[in-house]
């Protein structure tokens, strides 16, 4: 993005755009690793902007945190709209499974489990994955044990990303991708 496109944003879209490339940076490098040096010059704005509507960067990280986890939601509530019970697990399974392709999100979230070091971090992933629970609860129906199985399915599908599995040649690695595959 050039200057004048950068300066011809609204502040909500300079936002968005920073939370773009916030996601990036947190999903490759955490919390303590993100620079926003990186994000400013990726937005082409000033490192001082980011802190104009940020304030710190630990706010922007746990507003980085937020939207991973919102956009998340999102996609669970698309995949599983109008559905209940087995078929919205499998919907929500689907969906889950086919970010793998775009693992951002993914490494995005495993480093926001990384980052719980932090108090205020901590409590921001904790209502994220709150409403994503809550929310399966709701749209499938199912018993705990069921829901529990879904978040498992779905951490092992962060763990693939986060190893980049998905052209991995080692058998053992194919056979886990195959099994993430099949239908309970």
């Amino acid at each position: 993005m050039n200057a004048t496109a950068a300066a011809r944003q609204t502040a909500e879209e300079r936002r968005e755009a920073i939370l773009d490339a916030a996601l990036v940076c947190f999903a490759d490098h955490g919390a303590h690793g993100m620079s926003t040096e990186a994000i400013a010059r990726a937005v082409g704005i000033s490192q001082p902007y980011i802190f104009r509507l940020f304030g710190t960067k630990k706010q922007l990280v746990k507003a980085t945190i937020e939207r991973c986890m919102t956009e998340t939601l999102e996609m669970l509530r698309a995949a599983a709209a109008g559905l209940t019970g087995e078929e919205a697990v499998n919907a929500i399974g689907q969906a889950y499974s086919e970010r793998v392709s775009n693992a951002t999100y993914l490494r995005a979230q495993m480093q926001s489990y990384v980052a719980c070091e932090d108090d205020e971090i901590r409590e921001v992933v904790r209502r994220g994955f709150g409403e994503l629970v809550e929310y399966v609860e709701r749209a499938t129906g199912l018993p705990p044990t069921k829901v529990a199985q879904v978040f498992a399915h779905g951490m092992l599908l962060n763990v693939i990303a986060a190893m980049d599995l998905r052209g991995a040649e080692e058998p053992w690695a194919r056979r886990l991708i195959e099994g993430c595959k099949e239908p309970e």
